[in-house]
């Protein structure tokens, strides 16, 4: 079977995380994506990793460590980590025009040749404004991938609440992606409780579509994930069962 992953961003609200580490291994989970405060108590973490025979390939990282520390290449070899990804810009920190999203493209070309250079894999991972047009029409993420080279960690669902449709992205960028972020968005008013998400294969995306192009990029890790599940184990169980449902191997 295929080694899904699953970001534990989506178990924030549902603490302690090694009861989330354990239901999840327990679901059939062999991979885990970090983010931010678990990287406070290394020891830890990949003790109860190892206790539930779970890796962690892949892991988000603040752009400001990124770009200030060295403690990202630290934090990432202890966990046997290969791919490190930038994920997100504060509302203050996103650009306002073409100049500025070329310039932030530049500083991610430099921290992903410094991660190369530390043996590492760098991505960007996309939300919903890097699709929205910039005053003179040029697009954010467009600019981002032209005249760059580092890979991309695809998130579907948010191409589409940026008004886009990924198989287009797919088909252009395709050779970009190295992962990609499994999640699915509601019908129309539903779900106002959980930001209007759903559990992969739930909501209005044609996942066995979306696969099916995927499988033809170099993605290598796909990554389910949930902003705002009620219920954790229904959404890490449910999501499962769909990927599982798309019949691939390894």
């Amino acid at each position: 079977m295929k080694d899904w992953s699953f970001q534990l961003y989506s178990a924030r609200e549902f603490p302690p995380l090694r009861n989330n580490l354990r239901m999840l291994a327990e679901i059939g989970y062999t991979q885990v994506e970090g983010y931010g405060e678990q990287y406070n108590d290394l020891d830890n973490l990949k003790t109860m990793l190892h206790e539930y025979g779970l890796k962690m390939p892949t892991g988000h990282f603040d752009m400001n460590l990124l770009h200030n520390s060295n403690d990202v290449y630290e934090i990432a070899e202890k966990l046997n980590m290969k791919l490190i990804v930038c994920p997100y810009l504060t509302d203050e920190e996103r650009p306002r025009d073409t100049d500025g999203w070329k310039y932030f493209r530049d500083r991610l070309i430099g921290i992903g040749e410094n991660c190369r250079q530390a043996g590492f894999g760098f991505a960007w991972h996309n939300h919903d404004f890097e699709f929205k047009p910039l005053p003179d029409g040029q697009i954010p993420m467009k600019i981002l991938l032209d005249q760059s080279e580092f890979n991309w960690q695809m998130d579907l669902a948010w191409i589409v609440r940026g008004n886009e449709d990924p198989l287009v992205w797919i088909s252009k960028y395709g050779h970009r992606i190295c992962a990609v972020h499994l999640k699915d968005i509601a019908p129309y008013g539903k779900n106002v409780d959980e930001d209007g998400w759903a559990d992969v294969g739930y909501g209005i995306i044609d996942w066995l579509e979306m696969y099916k192009s995927l499988k033809k990029t170099p993605a290598e890790w796909f990554i389910l994930e949930h902003d705002k599940p009620k219920d954790l184990q229904r959404f890490a169980k449910r999501s499962m069962d769909t990927v599982q449902s798309f019949g691939v191997t390894r």
